[in-house]
């Protein structure tokens, strides 16, 4: 090839490849900073995307119903007699009672035994001439000292625990004329009489019925029941 022939050659591959290179420049070129990505917005801005998107709950709404917990039936327990004997004011001193003797107060927590209680009011019981838990009978062998000392004890707590049980039917509903013993052994009824309700035999009317629940009703009376032995 003659030497001004290979020049052209040269010169005009050199002319052809520039526009070339020109085109392939963005493809094998680094990109420049004002176009490098910012990986750590990218990054930033997926963190703050919600994870459910448009099908997230409104937190303005409420639950629905079919989301609710239902707690299962046995935890679901019913009110009873232990629950509520010491909620009514006038009948107070009563409930503290039945709270010490064992007999009653696990009858009036057990929810598979029906009961009716016949509270006397506050005034009831501080009108009686006695203490609860005293009986003439200890005062005419022992004198004064009937209720000191461990044996006084005693025997104060066994008079306490017959008042009690005196006023524990064991029924519930109790019919009107239905005869039934009470815990301590006595047997009682109750009717309509003018106008009121009364329990017999001793005719203690009964103020009005303080609760009603599932095992039971606590009924307050105007007095106390005859429980002398």
């Amino acid at each position: 090839m003659r030497p001004y022939s290979l020049a052209a050659y040269l010169v005009t591959s050199a002319v052809l490849l520039v526009p070339a290179s020109a085109q392939l420049l963005p493809f094998f070129t680094k990109p420049s900073p004002a176009r490098q990505p910012d990986l750590d917005s990218q990054r930033q801005q997926q963190q703050q995307q919600p994870i459910m998107g448009a099908h997230a709950p409104n937190p303005q709404l409420p639950p629905s119903s079919s989301s609710a917990i239902t707690p299962p039936a046995s935890a679901q327990a019913a009110v009873i007699l232990s629950d509520v004997i010491g909620n009514a004011r006038q009948i107070n001193i009563f409930a503290g009672f039945t709270r010490d003797i064992a007999s009653v107060a696990t009858r009036l927590d057990a929810s598979l035994l029906n009961t009716t209680v016949l509270a006397p009011a506050n005034t009831a019981i501080s009108a009686l001439p006695r203490k609860p838990w005293e009986d003439p009978k200890d005062y005419a062998e022992m004198g004064a000292a009937a209720y000191e000392g461990l044996g006084g004890s005693d025997r104060a707590s066994s008079n306490l625990r017959r008042f009690v049980e005196a006023h524990v039917v064991p029924v519930s509903p109790w019919e009107e004329g239905e005869k039934v013993k009470t815990l301590a052994g006595t047997e009682l009824w109750w009717e309509r009489r003018g106008g009121k309700t009364v329990v017999l035999p001793g005719e203690v009317e009964v103020e009005r019925v303080v609760s009603r629940v599932a095992n039971g009703e606590v009924w307050m009376l105007k007095g106390a029941l005859n429980y002398a032995a």
